[in-house]
């Protein structure tokens, strides 16, 4: 009996012992799966609505989504006053340029207005901008 424990604890000491390792393929079936589930969820989000009222719950339901993503986008870009050494560095245009080729790719992978999303997101940056500014100002005064 004593024996039999002492294999039980080897067994487990043993398997302990061993890093487990992933599986390589496991890993990539999961993310072929995320992968299509993004891809259905992505065509989902066109649908036809029946009233007034159902358009406006969608887009009181985005309105819901989207805000706090851009009180953390304000976030993040007042902090980068305390990296900027003046109140002009704040715009540096080529960034912002950046942003806008890489919003009007978003928007046209899509299958939306590009323009549109290039002015929304001109008229966010600079708002942005203007945040930041204020923020560098009461940093440096």
């Amino acid at each position: 009996m004593a024996a039999a424990k002492s294999k039980a604890k080897s067994k487990k000491a043993k398997a302990k012992a061993k890093p487990k390792t992933k599986s390589k393929s496991k890993p990539a079936r999961r993310a072929t799966k995320r992968t299509a589930s993004k891809r259905v969820k992505a065509k989902d989000w066109r649908i036809t609505c029946k009233s007034l009222a159902e358009i406006r719950q969608n887009i009181d339901r985005l309105d819901d989504l989207i805000v706090p993503l851009l009180c953390q986008r304000l976030y993040f870009v007042t902090q980068a006053a305390n990296f900027k050494p003046s109140v002009a560095g704040v715009v540096v245009q080529s960034r912002v340029e950046e942003i806008i080729g890489r919003v009007r790719a978003a928007a046209e992978k899509l299958q939306t207005s590009p323009d549109t999303l290039e002015r929304v997101y001109r008229n966010l940056i600079d708002a942005f901008t203007a945040d930041e500014q204020r923020h560098w100002q009461t940093l440096n005064t």
